[in-house]
């Protein structure tokens, strides 16, 4: 035995059979993981709904008209939960009001909150697809 083989022993350098396989399943692994991962993170924004409020004007002290705009997929029914608050950010009127489908990506629409306080503000708390 050489000195390079006893050294190469020693601290563990020598060539072991079947390590080319466990790279390659490694990989695999690893590729199929990315992959995955990325089908999860398309599927998931498929169906998701973008809503925005555009503006509010406060009618008297039992309702709010909200306007907002929407943006979900092309012929799906939506739903958005439209919510009023006062200058203390309570909650003083909430609506969840259902879209229709439509052919179209982004719709804007009006809505009347009704409020049991004088409101402050109203926005869009979350929408969804039905």
């Amino acid at each position: 035995m050489t000195t390079q083989q006893m050294l190469d022993e020693r601290y563990g350098r020598t060539k072991r059979r079947g390590s080319r396989w466990v790279v390659g399943i490694g990989a695999a692994v690893a590729i199929l993981a990315v992959g995955a991962f990325a089908w999860m993170t398309v599927e998931g924004s498929l169906d998701a709904v973008d809503a925005d409020a555009t503006g509010f004007e406060v009618v008297d002290d039992h309702g709010v008209v909200l306007s907002f705009q929407v943006s979900a997929p092309a012929g799906s029914a939506i739903a958005c939960a439209l919510e009023a608050q006062d200058e203390g950010h309570g909650v003083v009127g909430w609506k969840v009001v259902e879209l229709p489908p439509a052919d179209t990506h982004a719709r804007a629409f009006r809505e009347t909150i009704p409020t049991v306080a004088e409101a402050t503000t109203g926005f869009v708390n979350s929408c969804w697809v039905t």
